[in-house]
């Protein structure tokens, strides 16, 4: 499944609010520099949806707060 993500770095705590159109918004701790957030975004969202780091991908997004990612569920 393909999600549309918004990520606020460098936040004072870390949270995943869920928007009317299925988007995401997700708050991590770790600034977006060498990409900490990107690794913090994957780990907040294996989290969330209960799989494995390895099933969550950044399909596009890499240097922007809005990116698309693929989970893959069983």
């Amino acid at each position: 499944m393909k999600v549309k993500v918004t990520v606020k770095p460098s936040s004072k705590y870390e949270k995943i609010e869920e928007a009317f159109d299925g988007s995401l918004k997700i708050w991590v701790k770790e600034p977006a520099k060498e990409g900490r957030a990107n690794k913090s975004v994957v780990i907040t969202l294996a989290n969330y949806y209960n799989v494995k780091k390895k099933d969550i991908k950044i399909i596009s997004g890499f240097n922007r707060k809005i990116k698309l990612i693929n989970i893959k569920k069983e």
